[in-house]
């Protein structure tokens, strides 16, 4: 049997610290933290993959079932977010938790918002499992973010999104961050938004790709 602690020294090594991923806090949490109490027994032998992993399949309308992000997405996704120590973050989309789990080795608090109460369970008891005591996992529509404890020092949005809602930009601090993966022109791109007063900057910080979240869609519109 393979040594999980090795899988997680060589998904490190040679997965996540070679893509540039110079953050010693990331590198430090993803070495520590068993990504395998997080996907179903099934892929387990899976988890230190380079890919996403598939944690349950669509339900009800949905197009696509929920993944845990790759770890070298993940990370550089993470890194872009410039996490400081007393930052209270938003995890939304956090599914079983492996997010805030190194979101909360990082940050001083994280809120993590989850829309499949099945999930958000697995997250609670998986975080509580592992003693991890300054992440709260709450459950509702992922797009409409968490407004009872905002504002945020950052917001990070775990997966794939054709637009993120004003609403949400809005439940940020001045000078607060919001770090997701867009597709805009069917090329998913890393996107880092930061709140300076009233208005928000927008940066593409590099190609990516993710799971797409639930509820991100853009709006139809009808032309005449």
């Amino acid at each position: 049997m393979v040594d999980p602690a090795l899988q997680r020294l060589n998904m490190v090594e040679s997965q996540v610290r070679p893509s540039d991923v110079t953050d010693r806090r990331i590198l430090t949490a993803m070495g520590n933290i068993p990504r395998e109490a997080f996907v179903p027994a099934a892929m387990k032998p899976l988890a230190y993959m380079d890919e996403a992993i598939l944690l349950t399949p669509p339900k009800g309308s949905q197009k696509h079932g929920r993944s845990l992000m790759a770890p070298r997405a993940f990370a550089k996704l993470l890194q872009a977010l410039d996490l400081g120590e007393t930052d209270v973050v938003l995890d939304i989309g956090c599914a079983t938790g492996y997010s805030t789990a190194i979101l909360a080795g990082i940050a001083e608090t994280v809120v993590a918002l989850e829309s499949d109460t099945e999930l958000a369970e697995q997250a609670t008891e998986i975080l509580s499992s592992l003693s991890i005591d300054n992440a709260v996992v709450v459950t509702g529509p992922l797009k409409d973010g968490y407004a009872g404890e905002c504002p945020y020092d950052a917001i990070f949005v775990g997966g794939e999104v054709a637009a993120i809602p004003e609403e949400l930009l809005d439940q940020l601090k001045d000078g607060g961050r919001l770090v997701t993966v867009v597709s805009e022109t069917g090329l998913p791109r890393a996107v880092i938004w930061r709140r300076l007063g009233e208005n928000f900057d927008r940066e593409v910080a590099f190609e990516a790709a993710a799971p797409q979240l639930p509820g991100f869609e853009r709006k139809a519109t009808f032309a005449l």
